[in-house]
């Protein structure tokens, strides 16, 4: 999978995104990122923690398909890739996360 081109084509499908990455941090504004890097490496190691803790349950309710979560300021979304790799969009608070998950899974499963 082409990582950059597979964020950038997310980051430009809406104005709301903020943050997309797999693994690579890109970004519409490097330079204006909402968290520093060292709070973005602590988010992403919340959500893989937060995701790992969801596959326990998998076997009853089956796999996450996304996960969403609301804060004062941002949306954050979890897509999993595959076992070992997750998507991560922040969004403005306002957002259309239906339509932007429903999208990215789209321009994953074409990448």
């Amino acid at each position: 999978m082409e990582y950059e081109n597979t964020c950038k084509n997310i980051l430009n499908f809406d104005s709301s995104i903020r943050f997309c990455g797999i693994i690579n941090d890109i970004s519409k504004n490097p330079e204006d990122k909402f968290l520093s890097k060292d709070e973005m490496m602590m988010s992403i190691h919340y959500t893989l923690d937060r995701s790992g803790k969801n596959t326990n349950l998998a076997h009853k309710i089956g796999n996450e398909k996304s996960a969403v979560t609301e804060y004062d300021k941002v949306t954050m979304i979890t897509i999993p890739i595959n076992k070992n790799e997750l998507m991560l969009i922040s969004t403005e608070p306002e957002a259309d996360y239906y339509k932007i998950i429903s999208k990215a899974k789209e321009i994953l499963k074409s990448s």
